[in-house]
């Protein structure tokens, strides 16, 4: 009798996705909603999709905000470019949104989730708008999971080298 052929692993699919940037009640929280609105790269908040079954529509987010953004402490930090609290999240999506959502890759890694979580506890969570944010923890996390470095870019100017579907509606 011979071995039963083993089938090697689905490369789990890495997208990246693109929210509102959270603020204040108010005039904060309205800004960030006409800048998403209008595709204002600098006023959204970009997160990690992993879809590890592509059989299943659910997917795995990870992002990294301030511990609370809705506090005026950390919007007035943003305009200072001071340091806050952080936090790295992860959580359950029954879908990948079908807006401002664009796969960038695969990870053939066996345990993609594992190596998101790994990279995830490393991450250190001093937040500065600009220098150590949401498009840092987006791009280092695509890049250890499927070697594509600062997707953001390459996403924003529109180059599409290694990165499925087209660049945002926002940039022609």
């Amino acid at each position: 009798m011979t071995p039963a052929a083993s089938t090697p692993a689905t490369p789990t699919a890495v997208y990246v996705a693109a929210v509102p940037l959270r603020a204040p009640k108010g005039p904060a929280q309205l800004l960030m909603s006409a800048g998403y609105s209008l595709g204002l790269w600098d006023l959204q908040h970009f997160m990690v999709l992993l879809r590890p079954d592509p059989a299943r529509a659910q997917a795995l987010v990870f992002d990294f905000q301030p511990l609370d953004p809705e506090d005026v402490g950390a919007a007035l930090a943003v305009l200072s470019r001071s340091e806050i609290p952080g936090v790295v999240r992860r959580r359950t999506l029954r879908r990948v949104p079908d807006r401002r959502c664009w796969l960038v890759g695969h990870c053939s890694d066996g345990d993609a989730v594992g190596a998101a979580d790994r990279f995830s506890e490393r991450w250190p969570t001093g937040l500065v708008v600009g220098e150590h944010d949401c498009r840092d923890y987006t791009n280092g996390l695509v890049e250890a999971l499927t070697g594509e470095k600062r997707v953001l870019d390459a996403l924003r100017s529109g180059a599409t080298t290694g990165i499925s579907g087209a660049a945002p509606p926002w940039y022609g």
